[in-house]
């Protein structure tokens, strides 16, 4: 045989081999995903996407959640900016960290919770450790509470509540059900309902609060009504679960923002309470967060933590370190902290003011609408009213993105887009 024929067999012969393999490798992918459907998208991240590819120089997008400064910008705050210059100065190691993350992270963490002279820590009656962020320290509760928890394996939460609470505790095998939350009327807090549902749940079960900032709504109760709640739950003999995810964040004070959180704890309450830096400390993007579960006695919270740590290590194994660095720079340091303090209530300060200036540019609009709740709520996020084809419009008409529910996420509004975002909302609800 010739070389030009060998050569042309074997090419031939090699060819038919890689379709023969491509071939298989398509018949195995077809028999085991050919059955994986495509999920539907996130509904937040959704409207992102959409605002990226919107052409119009006017155009909002009012649907992250994430601050943003006055210029629509992600901002770093100064005392984060400070902590990590004096973490490089310290040329620190990237070893692991603990299962339960660093120790003083934890306590700093406990305490900006609790208060610094909170007789919890003093008699060691938490078990605090690190964790992913909210979402992560919620997931952690979640799996504990499946494991261990004595009562009913159900959690209430308040209708509505943050998109990814019902799917973390469905996917650690809890049962999820609902209490009344949210008065679509007033757009502000149906208390008398809530008290009703709540005075109905069985006992020992579990419900879940939204410590301050309630997301999506930006409705909370008012201390008194805290007061009320944690009585009704102390009657029923409800186990209380409080998701902290804006301390500082919604007021502008750490202090008030933990209010009902303490208040529970005082009144001898046991909770699980999740934390997250991802707003007050705009650390997103570091995931750092904390779990603390409140024991009836050291020992108890001795064992539960060991258990806590035996749950962490085939999730995750270790948490990250830089962002606990972070955190554990600005609370250990009281200049820093004062600096941070400071960082985080011109935050709130911001979006507090930009509320105003919504509420006061609709009424400039001729709109006759109460849009009192604008102020009345708080945090980074508003449920303005409007309904799915109002808030259709608002998109399909102006370029103005968010959910479909109504609900903005007041970080994105700026003294500059506030008029154009407030003639939008008028001209889609008059």
């Amino acid at each position: 045989m010739a070389p030009t024929a060998r050569v042309a067999l074997a090419s031939s012969s090699l060819l038919k081999s890689n379709q023969n393999v491509i071939s298989a490798v398509a018949t195995r992918a077809s028999s085991w995903w050919s059955h994986v459907e495509m999920g539907p998208p996130d509904a937040i991240l959704g409207v992102t996407e959409a605002y990226k590819r919107d052409t119009n120089p006017k155009k909002i997008n009012l649907g992250v959640g994430a601050y943003r400064d006055d210029n629509g910008k992600p901002f770093v705050l100064p005392s984060v900016r400070e902590a990590e210059d004096k973490i490089r100065a310290k040329n620190m190691d990237k070893e692991y960290a603990p299962i339960a993350g660093n120790p003083e992270y934890c306590k700093l963490s406990i305490l900006l919770a609790l208060g610094d002279n909170s007789e919890i820590v003093k008699n060691g009656l938490n078990a605090t450790l690190q964790g992913i962020s909210g979402t992560g320290s919620l997931r952690i509760g979640a799996a504990f509470l499946e494991k261990f928890f004595p009562g009913n394996k159900e959690v209430y939460l308040p209708t509505p509540s943050w998109g990814n609470h019902t799917p973390i505790f469905k996917h650690a095998g809890l049962n999820v059900k609902q209490y009344r939350y949210y008065d679509p009327k007033t757009c502000g807090f149906d208390f008398q309902g809530a008290l009703q549902d709540i005075a109905k749940i069985p006992e020992k079960s579990i419900i879940l609060f939204h410590a301050c900032a309630h997301n999506p709504t930006g409705v909370d109760p008012k201390p008194e009504q805290w007061k009320e709640i944690a009585n009704v739950v102390k009657q029923k003999k409800l186990f209380p679960f409080f998701d902290m995810a804006y301390q500082g964040f919604a007021s502008g004070d750490v202090t008030r923002d933990a209010f009902a959180v303490r208040h529970f704890v005082q009144e001898g309450h046991q909770i699980i309470l999740t934390q997250s830096y991802a707003k007050n400390m705009g650390l997103y993007g570091e995931r750092a967060g904390a779990f603390s579960l409140i024991a009836g006695s050291k020992q108890e919270a001795d064992t539960t933590m060991s258990q806590l740590k035996i749950l962490v290590r085939p999730m995750y194994s270790n948490p990250p370190i830089n962002g606990a660095r972070i955190v554990t720079e600005i609370l250990s340091d009281p200049t820093l902290k004062a600096k941070w303090l400071k960082d985080v209530k011109g935050m709130a300060d911001r979006i507090i003011s930009v509320r105003t200036q919504l509420r006061d540019n609709l009424k400039k609009e001729g709109s006759t609408r109460d849009w009192s709740h604008i102020t009345d709520q708080i945090g980074m996020f508003c449920f303005t009213g409007m309904n799915p084809q109002q808030s259709e419009r608002l998109t399909k008409e102006f370029s103005i993105y968010l959910t479909k529910d109504g609900r903005i996420s007041m970080a994105g509004v700026t003294t500059k887009n506030v008029e154009y975002l407030a003639h939008g909302i008028h001209q889609v609800t008059k």
